[in-house]
């Protein structure tokens, strides 16, 4: 069926908009084809520039051409028919594009499941195939391989799109240099080896295990290395080759252009949909020069997969659950809402609890307006508690979910605080408030108040948004009420929860698109009724936004961490910001009461303003001013933040340029890595490895950071015991005996026994109950991590050496 998703976009644009023409009646053959060259011109750039940046990281060129035609043919291209059969075309190919690689996604996790949970995983290849045909020999359905009514988009918009998309390439840049490919001497943050052993994983039949703990049964939101598998199992390029270097543009410049969408849709600007993916992708918070870093800043996140990964699907789900608010009917649009929820819950699960927050609070407002049961609006709702509740059981749970009410623990993950009144706390959970907190005194609760004020502050490009509650007509608009319910709930599960590690902070980094593209939205209402002037305004306070936040003089931080030197080092940016910004805005207001005449007559207006008018024709005039210096104070904060993401991308880029491999006992070498590769190349696809590497640094000894995970994910096979940092049992014992997870003990220590005697003091018994009963076919021995027995030889077979390592076989 087909939709009319642009509807109100066109109900709210003036009448001399609605009356032009659109598609070919609009523009002359020759002047259409002008525009589609100029549309078209900039993205042979992107594609040179993304790769040149995966030349230059040592990609191959085969496999970034095998990864390209995979995204074009078996995510974007049977996502975009299914889409636009369900929801109808919206006029341009862009748009379309990007909509249909986010519903590709979820059809290419179903054809995962079934294939994995069937063994078919060598027909995963043809998938895309049945949906083609589908296409090509139904009638109905042929109609969508063109684009429907046309409602080209400006040409502007596809160049700023293209300067978003080169931004995310900037950024995707950094951790590919950071990170070379194996085999390599290289630091991998612990996080991506542990996606790389579930990657590896996710490529056998059901029932999964944990990869370092084999036997243990999987319970982790994993969609987004089911992806990464599956593109692994489709293309043929190696897996550590797809997380390190291929996955992450592709999934980025999709959530953009799903992003873009929403923007349009809710402003009704065709430059809201690129301002808005800016924003959330490109933007960071305000710092203003400030030391101490942030707390939640990109929603991309390179260390966390599942992050990245759910950002797509959560933004398709946002744009049909607009939809339902506004009272358009999804039709067959139905059946992705509980697809798209589930994906979220398997993807991300901080995702969908804000996402509910925010449509109980739509459908609030709904309700109100109607006076009357919106069953539209209880039907989202139900989809996305089912969709986290089934979730739940099948993904989460365990230690691994550990997540506690305490107001506040956020601050220990900020420096000014952690440096300071952190220092009191311990590592694990006690009490509904932080506990250095609770027992702070006067001057220590004001220090409290300041750094979270500070931190409001500096997510300002997120939150101001949150004042279109308050201007009309957006907060009569039921999908105004979603963002900022979904907005204030990721808020709220950042500051009044508590993890470990601090994963409640994803509950709002992962909302954060949300959120920018409500201040978005709250910008162009805005300057809605202006004309030129009040958008000359606006472009030069984004512009003054940009500037400062890329060039703001850095102030050091404090060389004693005392309260009273963090609080002036955190107030000198925010007072120097302010100074600017009232300048800034005392400029444009007086220009703009004035609207730049000449003369005495202009004069006369300036006066009148600085003399503050109380005259009652004065009052529409005041109001419009006020309008004007909101709209450039709002713009003036969304170029603040993009400007901040801009300049970090470029100092990223040329820090790793300049970068020598890292001197850290973390390290390991090429020649582990390339024994690691081995075992993957000659070891059966359900073998089972026993290994004496735990932990990082490699060196095994009581209380180490059992975090190591490089053997099962460089190896590809599960491990008995390899890590157990992340299991269960250790996350839940968290605390305990004052100490934190990663360094708790192995969960069984009766097999952590067994494990260790096979290297240090090997019996023909012990290696045959590896064989017997724990499955162990592979013994992978690394001096680096300890002693290794010189009788092992003489029970296994050795099948490589290389530098500390030795790979014996059990027969």
């Amino acid at each position: 069926m087909t939709a009319a998703p642009l509807a109100d976009v066109a109900d709210r644009e003036s009448p001399a908009r609605q009356a032009r023409p659109t598609g070919r009646e609009r523009w002359p053959r020759r002047v259409r084809s002008r525009r589609h060259l100029l549309a078209v011109a900039p993205w042979p750039v992107v594609a040179v520039v993304g790769g040149y940046t995966l030349h230059a990281t040592g990609t191959p060129a085969v496999d970034a051409a095998a990864y390209a035609s995979y995204w074009a043919l078996c995510v974007v291209l049977p996502g975009t028919l299914v889409f636009r059969a369900l929801r109808g075309s919206r006029g341009n190919l862009p748009e379309d594009l990007g909509l249909g690689a986010a519903t590709g996604l979820v059809l290419e996790l179903a054809a995962w499941a079934v294939s994995a949970a069937a063994g078919w995983q060598p027909a995963l290849r043809w998938w895309p195939v049945p949906v083609v045909v589908a296409f090509l020999a139904v009638p109905r359905l042929r109609r969508h391989w063109r684009i429907g009514d046309r409602r080209p988009l400006p040409v502007a918009w596809s160049w700023l799109m293209a300067v978003v998309v080169l931004l995310i390439v900037g950024w995707a840049g950094y951790p590919m240099l950071g990170n070379p490919l194996p085999p390599a001497t290289a630091v991998y943050y612990q996080d991506l080896m542990y996606h790389l052993a579930l990657v590896r994983e996710l490529t056998r039949t059901m029932p999964f295990e944990v990869p370092q703990l084999a036997g243990q049964a999987l319970r982790y939101h994993y969609l987004s290395d089911a992806h990464m598998a599956t593109a692994s199992m489709i293309t043929g390029v190696p897996a550590s080759t797809v997380l390190l270097r291929l996955w992450m543009v592709p999934i980025l410049a999709t959530a953009a252009f799903v992003v873009a969408v929403l923007g349009r849709d809710l402003a009704g600007r065709w430059w809201a949909g690129p301002a808005a993916a800016g924003a959330a992708f490109v933007g960071l918070p305000v710092t203003l020069g400030a030391p101490g870093g942030f707390l939640a800043g990109s929603p991309a996140v390179f260390a966390s997969p599942s992050q990245m990964y759910a950002l797509p699907l959560a933004a398709l789900l946002v744009v049909l659950a607009v939809d339902v608010l506004r009272g358009r009917p999804l039709g067959w649009g139905w059946t992705l809402v509980p697809a798209l929820a589930f994906a979220c819950a398997g993807a991300k699960s901080s995702i969908l609890p804000p996402l509910v927050v925010g449509v109980v609070l739509a459908g609030v407002v709904v309700w109100w307006r109607a006076r009357a049961v919106s069953w539209p609006v209880l039907g989202l709702f139900a989809a996305l508690v089912g969709a986290m509740a089934l979730g739940f059981r099948v993904f989460a749970g365990g230690g691994a979910g550990t997540l506690a009410v305490q107001a506040l623990a956020a601050l220990d993950w900020m420096a000014p605080y952690q440096r300071t009144l952190g220092l009191r706390d311990g590592p694990g959970h006690d009490g509904l408030v932080l506990p250095s907190a609770a027992g702070a005194t006067g001057a220590e609760r004001w220090f409290i108040v300041w750094v979270v004020g500070w931190w409001l502050l500096t997510q300002t490009p997120r939150l101001l948004g949150l004042a279109a509650l308050g201007v009309r007509p957006t907060r009569g608009d039921p999908a105004a009420w979603l963002l900022a319910g979904v907005t204030l709930a990721g808020v709220g599960g950042t500051w009044l929860l508590w993890h470990p590690s601090s994963s409640q902070v994803y509950f709002f980094t992962g909302v954060v698109p949300f959120g920018a593209v409500l201040t978005v939205w709250l910008l162009a209402t805005l300057t809605a009724p202006g004309g030129g002037w009040q958008r000359v305004a606006a472009l030069v306070g984004a512009a003054v936004g940009a500037l400062w936040g890329a060039f703001a003089p850095r102030v050091a931080a404090p060389g004693r961490s005392t309260v009273d030197g963090w609080a002036h080092a955190l107030a000198v940016p925010a007072w120097r910001a302010a100074a600017g910004l009232a300048v800034l805005l005392v400029v444009v207001a007086v220009l703009g009461r004035a609207e730049l005449p000449t003369g005495r007559a202009g004069l006369r207006r300036v006066g009148r303003f600085l003399g503050a008018s109380r005259a009652p024709g004065a009052a529409p005039e005041r109001r419009a001013v006020a309008r004007l210096v909101a709209a450039t104070a709002v713009a003036a904060v969304l170029g603040c933040g993009i400007g901040t993401g801009a300049a970090a991308i470029v100092d990223n880029l040329r820090t790793a340029q300049r970068s020598p491999v890292p001197l850290s006992n973390r390290l390991v070498t090429a020649a582990e890595m390339r024994a690691a590769q081995w075992l993957d190349a000659h070891a059966g696809l359900d073998d089972v490895v026993a290994t004496n590497v735990h932990c990082q640094p490699v060196r095994t000894r009581p209380g180490c950071d059992a975090r190591a995970f490089w053997v099962a994910g460089l190896g590809g096979r599960r491990t008995l015991v390899e890590s157990w940092g992340y299991s269960d049992a250790a996350v839940a014992a968290n605390g305990v005996g004052d100490v934190k997870y990663m360094f708790q003990p192995p969960p069984d220590p009766a097999v952590y026994a067994l494990n260790e005697r096979a290297f240090t003091a090997p019996t023909t018994a012990d290696l045959a109950e590896l064989r017997r009963v724990h499955r162990v076919r592979w013994l992978f021995a690394d001096r680096r991590a300890g002693p290794v027995s010189p009788q092992l030889p003489e029970l296994a077979v050795v099948r490589l050496t290389d530098g500390p390592v030795t790979i014996y076989e059990l027969r």
